[in-house]
């Protein structure tokens, strides 16, 4: 009886699992389409993003029925515990990213229906970046990889920094010429949905470490235990 308990416990973890990896294919597919269709201002691309969401709401459903269906098998271990915490945790934030994608095709539509717009010259490498920190957020998820979830730690204050930049030209730019009020608005709404994208694809790279480390790095423990580990090694 016990061999047979464990393989389906097993088997309930490898399904959650590839739940959870089909469903961060699609939001990264929805994210990518909307990056192409808000630097291209897009309509088709657009739509395409529209498609996917029922898809995305739906699967998010699924996958927190099954983790729960989980936890109510009992008995797990700590790593059972980590991945259906986690997996709560990261399914939440793709389907925002999948929201948030949504969003910026409309912004695209906008922009679209305004003719001539000038883009503005810092929003390609900030979508360029975000869409780093999304492939490397979700390829750590996908291969249980902590060197990519880190990586995608690291490159938070990047995309920060491209959105204040942005926040500055473009509201500076409607100060001067009244006319770019509309489309302006419009890109400083894209910069704020882009930063939020990255900020979810940090709060996954934080789960995918404490599902696979069992470490919590949320609100800069993880640089705290850094300096403790450091100063604890100097006085030894």
């Amino acid at each position: 009886m016990a061999a047979t308990k464990t393989g389906t416990e097993g088997i309930y973890q490898s399904v959650l699992v590839n739940y959870l990896v089909s469903q961060a294919r699609t939001v990264e597919a929805s994210v990518n389409r909307a990056l192409w269709a808000l630097l291209e201002r897009n309509e088709k691309l657009a739509s395409e993003v529209f498609l996917n969401e029922p898809r995305i709401n739906e699967m998010e459903i699924t996958i927190d029925e099954h983790a729960i269906r989980m936890l109510r098998q009992g008995n797990l271990l700590d790593t059972d515990v980590r991945l259906i915490v986690a997996t709560l945790k990261i399914n939440n934030d793709l389907e925002r990213m999948g929201d948030l994608a949504v969003n910026l095709s409309e912004r695209a539509i906008s922009l679209a229906a305004m003719g001539q717009v000038q883009m503005p010259t810092e929003l390609e490498p900030m979508a360029t970046a975000v869409r780093a920190m999304v492939s490397k957020c979700l390829g750590g998820l996908i291969y249980q990889n902590a060197e990519l979830a880190t990586q995608v730690l690291e490159s938070d204050d990047v995309v920060d920094r491209y959105r204040d930049h942005l926040f500055e030209s473009l509201l500076a730019g409607m100060t001067q010429d009244p006319s770019l009020a509309a489309p302006n608005l419009h890109y400083v709404l894209a910069s704020r949905h882009l930063e939020r994208i990255a900020d979810h694809a940090t709060n996954i790279a934080e789960d995918i470490l404490f599902w696979i480390r069992g470490l919590e790095v949320r609100h800069g423990r993880a640089k705290q235990m850094e300096i403790s580990t450091e100063q604890t090694t100097s006085l030894e």
